[in-house]
């Protein structure tokens, strides 16, 4: 069994917080996958979750208790660990407030799960949630 690893956009990490698929996919697979988050995209999701909650009328403190369960399944890197690749990713992108995401990628030569089509073409391999349970299956092999 090899082991693989996946960048997870902000995107990711708020549908683990908001549906169950994600979040089943991440618990399944965390024995096989190595998951990583930038700190910057764990920030996006404590901003915007509260925001989703209430414009929804979920009880956020529901949501907050998921949100607090996510580092035990993803990996936070921190800014030092792919600052280095800043340059590089912003001029890859085209929404460069994607660029820690891509960044992480490139630091660690790792995919990208994500549903941002500003991911696609920037040279590193991109899964969405409806595709990266064949990414998954593979760390099985």
């Amino acid at each position: 069994m090899s082991r693989q690893a996946l960048v997870l956009d902000a995107n990711i990490l708020i549908r683990a917080v908001l549906g169950q698929k994600v979040f089943k996919l991440l618990n399944e697979y965390h024995g096989t996958t190595t998951f990583f988050a930038p700190d910057d995209a764990f920030a996006d999701a404590e901003i915007y979750l509260p925001q989703i909650f209430e414009k929804r009328g979920l009880d956020w403190d529901v949501g907050a208790a998921v949100l607090r369960r996510l580092p035990t399944l993803v990996q936070c890197i921190e800014h030092d660990v792919y600052s280095e690749f800043e340059t590089k990713a912003r001029q890859r992108i085209r929404d460069t407030r994607d660029w820690p995401v891509l960044a992480t990628a490139l630091a660690l030569d790792s995919p990208v799960w994500t549903e941002d089509q500003d991911f696609f073409g920037s040279g590193v391999a991109t899964w969405t949630t409806s595709t990266v349970l064949m990414y998954l299956i593979g760390a099985d092999q």
